[in-house]
């Protein structure tokens, strides 16, 4: 379960600098994204739902997401509080007639997505639901890719085996993966069968679908995992993603690869812990997020602090040690996981990292596979690589370029 793969930590230990690196990150992606000023305004502040209210009481509407932009809002908007993922598979006919599918599918998805977020609505069940705030992105498996020669990054490929993976074949991988999320499990139901449809009619068979959710936190605040744990604190600013997350000048400059894992948890077993016992695992505490070296949430962990005895503050089996930036060259990822929960003894993270090239998770998960004190706790049951599509700019419809 990397909780804190690869990513840096602002310099000045304080928590609001950490807050505004992040806010940094959304609001530039939203700029990219939607060319408006007021989306940006409102990452700024958090992207959720401020608690401020009107003359009346009520609070105020909240003004929908755009869907079109140079990159998709799945990846730069601010996380909204559920998920869904679905993953398709195509047929194998011709690879003329496989590209003809997958060129019909891409513009019905950026049809009934977009229209879900800017209307009219796709679906009468949706005009009751008020602002939607969906966010959405596609994505292409490697093995599609491959078969079609599509225009993809070099380095997109599956992940290879690690030790200790039980992965279910059929909740992994997928010709094509969609994630969409909203603030309410009702949008998400209704957009989600309206995906699955136009999948269908277009010739797709559906593999696989995945729903997680967020706790209930504060604007700008890092959610927890089932463990108890804050889990995403520092994600790349702007200038960092466009080195390690997005891809470089040219046709996948707005384009990302996601690594999506299922991490079974084993939250009895770890609560049984003793506080102190967490906090070594993890490398950070509990109460508040900082690092053991630290004494902020936004601390930089510091993996080579010793006591006087010689040992490491943080120990060598700690979590946040083996995903230290600092063993892997500076790489980043950036992380938007949700937790997941299908009924007792299955319930879980799901983790979702966006990265230039999937060799950077490899790299990160060999190392923790090998001896990260969370192992006993944990469990990869399901995988996935995609490369998330650059976005589709008003006119114009997703994977036009490949």
């Amino acid at each position: 379960m990397p909780t804190e793969p690869e990513n840096a930590q602002p310099s000045s230990g304080s928590s609001a600098a950490g807050v505004g690196r992040r806010r940094a990150l959304l609001a530039a992606g939203a700029v990219l994204a939607a060319g408006v000023g007021a989306a940006a305004a409102e990452l700024a502040d958090g992207g959720r739902p401020s608690g401020r209210t009107d003359a009346t009481g009520a609070p105020p509407p909240q003004a929908a997401l755009p869907f079109h932009g140079l990159r998709q809002t799945g990846v730069t908007f601010p996380q909204p509080a559920a998920t869904q993922l679905l993953a398709f598979g195509l047929p194998q006919t011709s690879a003329a007639a496989d590209r003809e599918i997958l060129r019909t599918l891409l513009a019905a998805w950026t049809r009934t997505l977009s229209s879900a977020v800017t209307g009219p609505s796709p679906d009468p069940r949706l005009q009751d639901a008020g602002t939607a705030r969906l966010t959405s992105l596609v994505g292409v498996g490697p093995e599609l890719a491959a078969r079609l020669d599509l225009a993809v990054p070099a380095g997109l490929a599956d992940l290879p085996p690690f030790p200790g993976d039980r992965l279910d074949p059929a909740r992994s991988g997928g010709d094509l993966v969609v994630q969409l999320c909203a603030e309410d499990r009702w949008t998400l139901a209704v957009v989600g069968e309206l995906v699955t449809t136009a999948a269908r009619a277009a010739g797709a068979v559906p593999r696989w679908a995945q729903s997680g959710f967020l706790p209930p936190v504060d604007a700008g605040a890092t959610p927890r995992n089932l463990f108890g744990f804050k889990d995403g604190t520092a994600n790349p600013d702007e200038a960092t993603a466009r080195q390690w997350v997005w891809g470089p000048p040219g046709p996948h400059e707005n384009g990302t690869v996601l690594v999506y894992r299922r991490i079974r948890m084993d939250t009895a077993a770890f609560a049984a812990l003793p506080e102190d016992g967490q906090n070594l695992a993890m490398g950070r505490r509990r109460g508040d997020g900082s690092p053991l070296t630290g004494t902020a949430e936004h601390d930089d962990p510091d993996i080579y602090a010793k006591r006087p005895d010689g040992s490491y503050v943080i120990p060598v089996t700690a979590h946040v040690r083996l995903t230290s930036p600092r063993l892997d060259g500076g790489s980043r990822m950036l992380r938007r996981g949700y937790s997941y929960d299908d009924g007792p003894g299955d319930r879980g993270l799901l983790f979702c990292a966006f990265m230039r090239d999937p060799a950077q998770f490899t790299r990160v998960q060999n190392r923790l596979a090998a001896r990260d004190a969370l192992n006993p706790f944990l469990e990869h049951t399901a995988s996935a690589v995609a490369y998330v599509l650059p976005g589709a700019p008003a006119g114009t419809t997703l994977g036009e370029h490949l």
